[in-house]
């Protein structure tokens, strides 16, 4: 990020995280920073706080010059989908707090990249010697065979952009062919679309957590069958939200581990939203992935 400084908009700036956050990211030189909000509130926050953002670009959207043609923008993208003037005014006045408000209007304006079907979600648990990505864990509640495939590849895209050697495993109650159900045949169908699509792909399903991750428990369960991900898996891949979600907060919360996200994958340009109880350090670590996601795209950008 420091090599290539992307500009990074962070809204919600009447908040003394967001502030701290900003100045820190500026200070380490990680990017550059335009922080939306009142620009009174916002250096009152900061001097309270200890901390300059004397070099962001402080905007009030609905005080901006450019403020009109967005609306205007966004009535013409959206008139069609019954957008009235009033609510794109309050989106673009960040009048809202809610996560789904956050992210509809990226999925309807910036829309997803080319080739990805579905907008997915995906968690980085830093553990102290392990790093695994897990998905979805924030946008599909009940997602198909076919959209746990295109998780599953969103994934170890994701994975593999970071320098993390994608190894996939697709979670169900089940390990290969130990048993059957509604769950374990959408895991089952889910990865073997997966290997069609992406040949060279290492994934794996439907497995357990402990057989993906142990490498002990994976040969007992996999009955010596030799596999490049089980035992392995730096990705995981759950069947549906609730398991997905609770499954991160609960290791975050049980191994007292670094959870940075959820980053959202799939779309045209980096959009990322963080719980209502995040840290300081958890705004730095998703700016500081959202840069790098940015990089990634000009990049796919150019060679298309």
């Amino acid at each position: 990020a420091q090599q290539r400084p992307q500009h990074i908009v962070l809204p919600e700036g009447e908040d003394a995280r967001v502030v701290q956050a900003a100045a820190e990211l500026l200070d380490r030189g990680l990017c550059n920073i335009t922080i939306l909000g009142k620009f009174d509130e916002i250096l009152a926050l900061a001097a309270d706080h200890g901390v300059d953002v004397s070099r962001a670009n402080i905007v009030n959207p609905p005080d901006s010059p450019h403020f009109e043609l967005f609306v205007s923008e966004l009535l013409e993208q959206r008139k069609n989908k019954g957008m009235t003037e009033a609510v794109a005014r309050n989106l673009l006045s960040l009048d809202f707090t809610w996560y789904a408000d956050t992210m509809r209007p990226a999925l309807q304006v910036i829309k997803t990249s080319v080739g990805t079907s579905l907008v997915s979600s995906v968690m980085f648990m830093l553990l102290p010697e392990r790093v695994f990505l897990f998905g979805d864990c924030a946008i599909n509640v009940d997602p198909s065979s076919e959209d746990l495939c295109q998780i599953g590849i969103s994934c170890a895209e994701t994975a593999a952009a970071f320098s993390i050697e994608p190894r996939v495993a697709m979670l169900s109650y089940a390990t290969g062919q130990s048993n059957t159900g509604p769950i374990v045949d959408k895991v089952r169908k889910a990865t073997e679309l997966a290997k069609h699509k992406k040949p060279d792909l290492m994934i794996e399903g439907p497995t357990q957590f402990d057989a993906a991750v142990d490498m002990e428990i994976a040969q007992q369960k996999n009955k010596g069958s030799s596999s490049n991900v089980l035992g392995r898996a730096t990705v995981c891949v759950f069947p549906d939200l609730n398991s997905g979600n609770n499954t991160y907060k609960a290791v975050q919360q049980a191994a007292r581990c670094i959870a940075v996200g959820p980053i959202m994958q799939g779309l045209r340009l980096p959009v990322n939203d963080l719980s209502r109880g995040c840290t300081v350090n958890d705004v730095v670590n998703t700016v500081i992935i959202t840069c790098n996601q940015a990089i990634s795209a000009k990049a796919s950008s150019a060679e298309q």
